[in-house]
């Protein structure tokens, strides 16, 4: 598939780019709720902003080079300071958390590579994009900085059918599928993913985490027989499934009969 779309770091989270290229947030957000991630492509609908996304962002932005820091930092010192000139403590935490990660040797050595690289291809008939949050062609290998409550941690996971570390539920071997083969698409080699994790407790515990490359082919058969529907909802020939349990299909529900109690825990 021919790309006439040029994507750099402007425009990378762009409304244009989000509806030219499918994405993993994208993606995951579909199969949450399909209307609401429509909704969100029209401009329709605006997510609640999240505190915790927030962090997330200050803590990657740490990593990725002190000025990328300096400018996050102004752009929301508003959200990271108080009228009293201290810092919330979410954003003390992320600096434990942050000191934590630069503190260990091992940790620095996965993250070692170039910071925040754009890469695109093509998977299953839709283009997507990527960015990577470090990636090392000399090793082969990318990582990505995430945060978490606990290491040991259990979710429930309907997808998986079972109890599931923070990995699985939040879908991030499905993220390193994708990442995998886009830049296999772009390298011709598959490089090696990994995961720093840093937790939120108090001292941060930390983990430098790889993947048996068996854990991809469900992720494969996963990807390939839901997007077919998700595509369908962005090009506008289907209508997109409603959860009728998040914020956007709770504020526009339009009720047309009962329905019998049993069907209340559904």
């Amino acid at each position: 598939m021919q790309q006439t779309f040029q994507l750099n770091s402007q425009n990378y989270h762009s409304k244009e780019a989000n509806q030219h290229f499918m994405s993993v947030s994208q993606f995951k957000s579909a199969m949450e709720c399909e209307a609401a991630m429509i909704a969100e492509l029209k401009g329709e609908y605006t997510r609640p902003p999240s505190p915790a996304l927030l962090v997330g962002s200050y803590l990657h932005a740490a990593f990725e080079s002190e000025q990328a820091f300096a400018d996050f930092f102004e752009q929301e010192r508003d959200s990271i300071i108080n009228t009293r000139g201290n810092m919330y403590a979410p954003f003390v935490q992320a600096d434990d958390m942050i000191q934590t990660v630069k503190n260990d040797k091992f940790c620095m050595f996965a993250l070692e590579g170039d910071k925040e690289v754009i890469m695109t291809g093509e998977l299953f008939g839709a283009p997507w994009k990527i960015k990577i949050d470090s990636i090392n062609h000399q090793r082969a290998t990318f990582t990505d900085l995430k945060s978490t409550q606990e290491l040991g941690k259990r979710y429930w996971s309907e997808k998986y059918s079972g109890w599931v570390s923070f990995v699985q539920a939040y879908d991030y071997v499905l993220q390193m599928y994708i990442y995998r083969e886009i830049i296999f698409q772009n390298t011709g080699r598959y490089y090696d993913p990994y995961i720093v994790a840093v937790t939120k407790e108090t001292p941060p515990d930390k983990a430098v985490l790889h993947f048996d490359s068996e854990r991809f082919s469900f992720e494969q058969e996963y990807v390939q027989t839901l997007l077919p529907s998700v595509i369908d909802a962005k090009q506008g020939t289907k209508k997109a499934h409603r959860c009728e349990k998040c914020a956007y299909c709770r504020g526009t529900k339009v009720l047309k009969g009962t329905f019998e109690i049993e069907y209340l825990l559904d």
